[in-house]
């Protein structure tokens, strides 16, 4: 495997809302190439698979402007500054889908486009749930749908679900509790 780039310089550019890295790289090869990537702004997201029973994970069908129409997905939304991952997913299902849970576990990070954004989004798993609705920041309250992860093959051919980070997420899930929850440890 090829050792990773030699940074150069990094330049920071503002372009609007955006900030932009203009990263000036040299690779193992030698050959010397200028990047740019997105830098994010905030804390990162969060992504909940909000499990009610071990079956079924709660889907929200909330307003998606990008495409103007209704769309299928999981809970989802920013890490408030001093939140953790893990309270940004509690808060968030409350805010989206009207509940709570007692046991949240982050199962792994997901990028939105790697190559060029340094955005991350940590994919919570969230059990024993209870009804607990906190105010969120949504125009309108959000309809909540179970859906079998048995399913899944009927969802994502939905035209109403195509947000990729929850697509992979239900996979993500479905084949973490198949397998027993892999790199879990028991108390």
């Amino acid at each position: 495997m090829s050792r990773l780039p030699t940074v150069h310089r990094v330049t920071e550019i503002e372009q609007g809302r955006d900030r932009i890295e203009e990263i000036d790289l040299e690779f193992s090869n030698g050959e010397r190439r200028l990047y740019r990537r997105l830098k994010p702004r905030g804390f990162g997201a969060v992504i909940i698979a909000a499990m009610p029973d071990p079956d079924t994970v709660l889907l929200i069908r909330e307003y998606a402007c990008g495409v103007n129409r209704y769309e299928l997905g999981l809970p989802k939304g920013r890490i408030d500054r001093g939140e953790s991952p893990i309270e940004a997913a509690n808060r968030e299902l409350k805010e989206e889908a009207g509940f709570g849970a007692r046991r949240l576990r982050i199962v792994r990070n997901l990028t939105l486009v790697p190559t060029y954004m340094a955005h991350q989004t940590y994919l919570v798993l969230a059990e024993d749930l209870y009804p607990e609705r906190l105010p969120g920041d949504e125009p309108e309250q959000l309809d909540v749908l179970p859906w079998r992860l048995d399913a899944l093959d009927q969802l994502m051919l939905r035209e109403d679900c195509s947000e990729g980070r929850s697509l992979a997420a239900m996979f993500i899930i479905r084949e973490y509790l198949a397998k027993g929850r892999p790199g879990e440890t028991t108390e």
